[in-house]
């Protein structure tokens, strides 16, 4: 396409655009709107898929060993611990070890070295870290059964609940994607047939005079774009700006400390790919929709 017929259709495409300047507005407010749902979705999926791998990472599983095992016995039980699938970390801890960090922990009160130093208490066991805390119910039985465990010791309810709002999140958000897309396509749609509309007569007479579709189309379709790809911008900072602020509210707020909000500037690259990939397609697949019967002279 040479630069002259570029220009020509994006000029005509900016003066629909200008023409009907109400609707315009429009169709890029309820766009803007949607997006910003949609993202607010996005960025909480994110969220909570980093917080349930940064649970899995940080979710220890212990593996208690039987009384009075050799060194080979413990090393043989380490061995099979490993060989578990699933298991992607396994660290040894002794009873000394056990007895001088609960030693430390309550120095203040008593000296357990002292009290336990003929006859340590705590049993030998292998610190167990897996890959997704999804598969923790299955990974334990395997551990339960290996020879010389004693048992086995791991938050399942904490795993469970965070798979499960995982899901939860995950399934809303792609239904809310779903509509929040369509609600926008049939907002562009109609401002794009406002517009074909009015021109309605011109386009009947450019086709009688052997305009092809394309050269008819392609006006309506520059608009489409235009009209989705600056919703989605304005879309794309307005979330920036609510993301902050919510990200400072929840830092701020000591009842919600727990909760570790992403930085922006670690989403800011997925978010504005799907911003300028669902407002392209969106004002796109609306224009297109819109002139389609109109066409048909």
């Amino acid at each position: 396409m040479r630069f002259s017929s570029f220009a020509y259709l994006v000029g005509q495409g900016l003066h629909n655009m200008r023409a009907n300047r109400l609707m315009t507005f429009a169709s890029m407010g309820v766009q803007t709107v949607c997006m910003i749902l949609v993202g607010a979705a996005l960025l909480f999926s994110m969220n909570i898929d980093a917080m349930v791998e940064y649970i899995g990472e940080q979710n220890e599983s212990y593996v208690y060993l039987v009384d009075g095992l050799s060194d080979e016995q413990i090393t043989a039980a380490g061995d099979a611990i490993k060989a578990v699938p699933g298991v992607v970390s396994v660290t040894y801890i002794s009873p000394t070890d056990v007895l001088t960090e609960f030693d430390d922990m309550l120095s203040s009160y008593t000296n357990l070295t002292d009290t336990f130093a003929e006859d340590n208490p705590f049993h030998s066991m292998y610190k167990v870290v897996v890959d997704d805390v999804a598969n923790i119910d299955p990974i334990i039985e395997d551990l339960s059964v290996i020879e010389n465990v004693e048992s086995v010791s791991a938050t399942r309810e904490l795993s469970k609940l965070f798979v499960s709002i995982q899901t939860v999140v995950n399934y809303i958000s792609y239904g809310l994607v779903a509509v929040l897309a369509l609600v926008s396509i049939v907002v562009i749609n109609n401002t794009i047939r406002l517009t074909v509309f009015a021109r309605r007569k011109e386009i009947g007479i450019m086709k009688l005079v052997g305009a092809t579709n394309g050269f008819i189309r392609w006006p309506f379709v520059y608009e489409g774009f235009m009209l989705g790809l600056l919703g989605a911008v304005i879309a794309f900072f307005l979330q920036w700006a609510l993301y902050a602020a919510v990200a400072r509210g929840v830092d701020s707020n000591d009842t919600l400390q727990l909760i570790q909000v992403m930085p922006f500037s670690e989403l800011w690259a997925p978010v504005a790919a799907v911003f300028a990939l669902a407002g392209i397609v969106i004002g796109v697949g609306g224009s297109l929709s819109a002139i389609r019967k109109f066409l048909q002279v």
